[in-house]
């Protein structure tokens, strides 16, 4: 299915799903049938790779009769998504699925999903945030639920700012000038690490820059990659890497973390999720750490620097029940609770839902980690100043790799024109439509 040219005007809007219509619709607890026989209860297949979820299918089976969920755990990432997409062509699709934000209009644009719009579009626009909502709808159609948002946030190392004398900067001409001076106090000490690994921190910059990599004219998609607004943050990172304000270390490896253990960096870009994660990866820097908005242009501004959604693959033959776990999933106190109180490391996801974060933020417990610096606080804050209009493209992952790749081999500039190039080869080779 081409979505971009069966639907000229895509827009991402709001996916919400109320609980309380999608059980009525699905029928009652306890439903019979026959002659006073309990009916057979409905079985779903659920795949997904994020911790907690065999034990919020086990809170839902526990609290459904109608319903009943079968969950498999699966990898993250390429490997997760290339199981999914196989499993959907072979016919073997599971009901439900994790997809993140950024791959959800790809797997849209193939024909991948079930559209949601009947079961789930009410709820999303009731109980999320019209920059969540934006996300998970594409040409009018709900085609996800959405779990979590996650706005940038900047962590910083209180002692070594103070040290340096310098303030919590506000601006990124703030954050440059902090660099300089932290560089000054400790010629071994960096305001922070900038690896070529990490495209989706490209991204989620560009966009809080106000870039638009992607948007659609007519009925035709139009790539942006390297827009202004992108090529402003490539040259900022850049002019600092060049410059010697920020450490040279892969996000990915080893020697970020290092770093980080090593007291060598001041400050990293995280979002809500890193506070649980950072708790535990370095528990001797509790009380050194705290947390703030991420430094803007001018204007408070974030973009969205991961997130993930449920979605109903192709070919289901459950929709409806499917989309009944996924909104209960995204908007039940016992689903949050069921979550986050089954892991062995912290977490401090955000949830998207407005109702469910004070739930979340009642089962993070940092210990005084960041001092008086509240993540679900801050981060929910934040969420109200994530830029509107930003669309994810069809052909995402391909993009990341080619930008990717150039990175490790030139500059960051060179690396957006090269996920720009990536980016209209691949919509043009999948018989989308390209605007010139």
């Amino acid at each position: 299915m081409k979505l971009i040219s069966r639907t000229p005007r895509l827009a991402l809007a709001a996916v919400t799903v109320s609980l309380a219509m999608t059980v009525t619709a699905c029928g009652g607890e306890g439903d019979s049938s026959g002659a006073g026989s309990p009916a057979k209860p409905v079985t779903i297949t659920y795949w997904g790779w994020t911790a907690g979820a065999q034990q919020t299918a086990d809170a839902f089976n526990k609290a459904h009769k109608d319903i009943q969920v079968k969950f498999s755990q699966i990898t993250g990432g390429p490997d997760g998504y290339a199981k999914i997409t196989n499993a959907i062509k072979a016919g073997n699709a599971p009901d439900l699925a994790g997809i993140e934000y950024a791959q959800l209009p790809e797997f849209a644009a193939q024909g991948l999903l079930e559209d949601l719009s009947g079961e789930a579009g009410a709820t999303v626009k009731e109980k999320f945030p019209q920059p969540i909502q934006d996300l998970v709808t594409l040409g009018g159609k709900t085609w996800a639920v959405p779990f979590d948002a996650s706005p940038q946030l900047l962590y910083y190392r209180k002692d070594l700012f103070q040290k340096a004398g310098v303030a919590v900067p506000k601006t990124w001409d703030e954050y440059k000038k902090a660099a300089a001076e932290i560089k000054k106090a400790d010629k071994n000490v960096r305001i922070a690490a900038w690896g070529p690994d990490d495209p989706m921190l490209l991204a989620a910059l560009s966009w809080q820059a106000g870039a638009k990599w992607y948007g659609v004219e007519g009925d035709a998609w139009k790539v942006g990659i390297n827009d202004a607004a992108s090529k402003k943050v490539a040259d900022y990172w850049q002019g600092m890497a060049e410059d010697d304000l920020v450490a040279k270390a892969s996000f990915t490896g080893e020697d970020f973390n290092k770093l980080k253990t090593e007291g060598k960096v001041a400050s990293f870009i995280g979002a809500s999720w890193s506070a649980g994660g950072h708790t535990v990866a370095f528990p001797k820097q509790s009380g050194k750490w705290g947390i703030a908005p991420l430094p803007n242009w001018g204007t408070a501004s974030s973009g969205m620097y991961g997130g993930t959604t449920y979605a109903v693959p192709k070919g289901s033959k459950h929709v409806k029940e499917a989309a009944v776990f996924a909104q209960w999933v995204a908007t039940e106190a016992d689903a949050i609770n069921a979550r986050l109180s089954s892991l062995d490391a912290p977490s401090s996801a955000l949830p998207a839902n407005v109702e469910m974060r004070e739930v979340a933020a009642g089962l993070f417990d940092d210990k005084g980690y960041f001092g008086d610096d509240d993540v679900y606080e801050i981060a929910g804050a934040q969420v109200d100043t994530i830029v509107p209009g930003w669309t994810w493209g069809p052909v995402q992952v391909g993009t990341n790799t080619a930008i990717q790749d150039a990175a490790g081999k030139g500059t960051l500039a060179d690396a957006l024109d090269a996920g720009q190039e990536a980016a209209a080869k691949a919509i043009e080779e999948r018989g989308l439509n390209l605007a010139k």
